[in-house]
């Protein structure tokens, strides 16, 4: 996964068992899905366990990556962006879901209806920042599974100019605004991560969202209302363990349980040369397993 030509990167609170307390540990999760630009090599994820979100870890887990990393504004990446990073500085390429959220939160008129007499106004200005921001997704849905290259053209003809009166129109109501508007929150979000925000418009293989890799936790969230907290630094490392083979297996189209059940009956037996054949996109059902799938 570390030589993929780029990843998706997400972590998320999971409480880790300390003396007499929790300490609010992180999962971290990276995957490869080059799906949406036609690539040929299998998605998959790999999680990490830590007890803390210092940035040394990000660092760590992509040590030997030198592609493209899809993430959100965490401060932590940053040493993964330098000039001077060994073996050379990662591309970024922020997250539009995450600002057009930002925007739609001061934009929900169905949600702000509900709240009666303790509703606030609508703001105009975050209404249309999250329509022209939808403009750019319209075009995304169409070229989503097309080549890199096709990405790419169509982009510069269509996206490219929505993006440069996105930032001009920014810049323009960004201007009119006090300190303390709640839309200039989101604004300055943006305009000072412009950079990382529009890197899709010179590359092809990029997206628009780091949805591939929030999809990847969905079972973490989902999971903390079902038990408490992981019991030792040990048992975080298995939970990611486990994840990165269960998860891999579900991107590949490929049932967890009957992958899991025939390779470890297998593996032992397996010479080393040929383990990548028990990977779940190499994997071949053993007939018994598909007699009882039909």
């Amino acid at each position: 996964m570390l030589a993929a030509e780029r990843l998706h990167g997400d972590d998320t609170p999971v409480p880790i068992l300390a003396k007499g307390k929790t300490d609010t540990g992180r999962i971290w999760t990276y995957v490869r899905d080059d799906r949406p630009f036609g690539g040929q090599s299998p998605p998959a994820a790999l999680y990490y366990a830590s007890r803390d979100r210092r940035q040394e870890h990000p660092e760590r887990h992509l040590k030997s990556f030198t592609g493209i990393l899809q993430a959100d504004a965490y401060g932590g990446y940053n040493p993964l962006f330098k000039v001077d990073r060994d073996p050379g500085p990662l591309t970024q390429a922020l997250c539009w879901a995450h600002s057009r959220r930002k925007f739609f939160v001061l934009a929900d008129i169905a949600t702000n209806a509900k709240r009666g007499k303790n509703a606030v106004p609508i703001s105009p200005i975050a209404l249309e920042a999250v329509k022209r921001i939808d403009a750019l997704f319209d075009i995304e849905r169409e070229i989503n599974g097309l080549a890199a290259d096709e990405r790419l053209q169509r982009r510069r003809r269509d996206s490219q100019p929505l993006a440069t009166e996105l930032q001009e129109w920014l810049r323009a109501e960004r201007a009119k605004l006090s300190r303390s508007s709640p839309v200039a929150e989101p604004i300055d979000y943006i305009l000072k991560r412009w950079e990382g925000f529009t890197s899709f418009l010179g590359d092809g293989r990029i997206c628009l969202t780091n949805n591939a890799a929030e999809r990847a936790l969905r079972g973490f969230a989902l999971g903390r209302k079902a038990w408490l907290f992981a019991g030792s630094d040990r048992g975080a490392d298995r939970v990611a363990f486990m994840a990165t083979l269960i998860t891999s297996a579900k991107l590949n189209d490929v049932d967890p349980q009957a992958w899991l059940a025939d390779i470890l009956a297998r593996v032992a037996d397996t010479p080393i040369t040929k383990l990548e054949q028990l990977l779940p996109w190499n994997w071949v059902a053993p007939k018994s397993l598909q007699h009882q799938a039909a």
